[in-house]
Order: C-alpha cells, then sequence, then structure tokens
C-alpha cells in the first residue's frame, strides 16, 4: 500500500462521512430539533444576558 492509495482510502472515507451528515441533516429525524433552534432568535426573553463583559466591567468599576 503506497501513499496514493491511502490518500485514496482517505479521499472515500471523508466522501462518506459528507454524505452521512447530509442525509442526518435532512432526515425527518432531525428537523423538531432544528426547527427550535431557529426560533430561538425569535424567542422573548424576559430576563437580561448576565455574564457577559459588560457586567465584568460593572464589577472592576465599582
Amino acid at each position: 500500500m503506497d501513499i496514493n492509495d491511502f490518500r485514496s482510502l482517505l479521499t472515500v472515507l471523508g466522501l462518506l462521512c459528507f454524505l452521512a451528515i447530509c442525509a442526518w441533516a435532512y432526515s425527518k429525524h432531525a428537523k423538531p430539533g432544528f426547527d427550535a433552534a431557529a426560533r430561538l432568535p425569535l424567542s422573548d426573553d424576559d430576563l437580561p444576558a448576565r455574564g457577559g463583559w459588560q457586567d465584568q466591567e460593572e464589577k472592576k468599576n465599582g
């Protein structure tokens, strides 16, 4: 087995992984999770975000 056989094998494995990920992403089983994730930016949050850099600056400055 020379280096070109190894490269060919890796190319085929990469293609198979890509096709498997595409099949999973477009499957009906994954759709509800993707729909829920797509709605996250549009959801109304009553509480402000905490733990960001603004809070750290606030603690430093008193």
